[in-house]
């Protein structure tokens, strides 16, 4: 026990020194006003929103942006009235409302919704942002300055996350925490390393970057769109990710089977659908998370409680940005094993051929 709890203190120092800085804050987009005012078009792919879609719609249509800008909801297939109040919103000059076709084979759904979105627009920069998310009046002027000054083909953030019912409070902040640890921001923004991502619910790209990766057909079968996205305009660009003040998402996860569904979706295709992916993530998570406590009871309890404190300790920037007290960070390995679980049985039911389930849409296939 000694030796892995020995390896486990390591691997968490190497983490906390020279894994990007992912257990700091990260940088938040500021409010700010560009110099130059391109065209932008805002396209809001949306399946089943009725619930939020006039909140969302609302509030795009009422950005203080200098420049010409418009939103296309391209509707896709929803089986609920999501077109119908989008339709019936305010400010009709700057909204067109499109329904979309069912998509092709070897096409995400979400996908195949922008490619339509985009079809119909020419702007100079384009905004994706899904229809659960609310923006503040100067959040699109703020995207295009970040993306002016810094010099970069895309700006991602990752919007305020609903963090109001037991399951939210206890998993969300870790789902941020879990993202910075595979991808570092600081990694991310540097043009000299390899590592690309972005968070799917705001992606403003210049229309160029996408001609020069081949449109958004390119990644037209990625489950994980957002990383598949940054990877393809990194290789040859550069991009920009953090934390939005002025962005939040407004879609609820108030059970834990809720917040177990959003993971599964993705959590094997993050692993590449691969069975030693899963072994060795599994492995590496019980090793990072569960050997520390296992070692306050063994020989080595003066090295489990710095490993233990060190894991506590990056987690708590994250709870910070949450507004949470810093006692949840106890309760980590365990969240740990949520994340795990959940990974676990997203790769039992794609063996089983159940694939991932989203929004009454089943994926069974690799990219499909």
């Amino acid at each position: 026990m000694m030796l892995w709890v020995t390896v486990s203190l390591l691997a968490w120092l190497y983490l906390l020194l020279f894994h990007g800085r992912f257990a700091q804050p990260g940088p938040v987009l500021p409010r700010a006003v560009p110099s130059a005012a391109p065209s932008v078009a805002i396209v809001v792919p949306a399946r089943d929103e009725a619930a939020g879609i006039a909140e969302a719609i609302g509030s795009l249509l009422a950005q203080d942006y200098p420049g010409p800008f418009r939103v296309v909801l391209v509707d896709d297939n929803s089986t609920d009235a999501t077109a119908a109040i989008a339709r019936a919103l305010p400010g009709a000059e700057r909204l067109t409302v499109i329904d979309g076709t069912p998509r092709p084979s070897g096409w995400a759904g979400k996908l195949w919704a922008v490619y339509q979105g985009l079809a119909a627009t020419d702007e100079d920069l384009v905004l994706h942002t899904d229809a659960d998310i609310v923006h503040d009046p100067a959040h699109l002027s703020s995207l295009v300055a970040k993306l002016e000054s810094a010099k970069v083909d895309m700006v991602s953030e990752i919007v305020a996350l609903r963090c109001e019912s037991l399951a939210e409070r206890a998993l969300i902040p870790a789902f941020v925490y879990f993202f910075q640890l595979l991808y570092p921001f600081a990694w991310v923004n540097d043009p000299l390393r390899e590592t690309a991502a972005a968070a799917g619910g705001t992606v403003l790209i210049r229309r160029r970057a996408l001609v020069r990766i081949g449109g958004i057909e390119s990644i037209s079968g990625a489950l994980i769109d957002d990383v598949a996205l940054a990877t393809k305009v990194k290789a040859g660009g550069r991009i920009w990710l953090g934390h939005s003040a002025l962005a939040r998402s407004v879609r609820p996860y108030p059970g834990f089977g809720n917040v177990w569904a959003m993971v599964a979706r993705s959590a094997y295709v993050q692993l590449k659908f691969s069975p030693l992916r899963l072994l060795a993530s599994t492995l590496g998570m019980l090793l990072l998370f569960w050997v520390p406590v296992a070692g306050l009871f063994g020989a080595a309890p003066l090295m489990a409680i710095v490993a233990l404190g060190i894991m506590m300790g990056t987690f708590l920037a994250t709870l910070g940005r949450f507004k949470l007290p810093l006692w949840w960070a106890l309760a980590l390995p365990a969240i740990a094993s949520f994340y795990m679980a959940a990974t676990i049985g997203s790769a039992v039911s794609h063996h089983r051929g159940r694939g991932v389930r989203w929004k009454n849409r089943a994926y069974t296939e690799a990219g499909r």
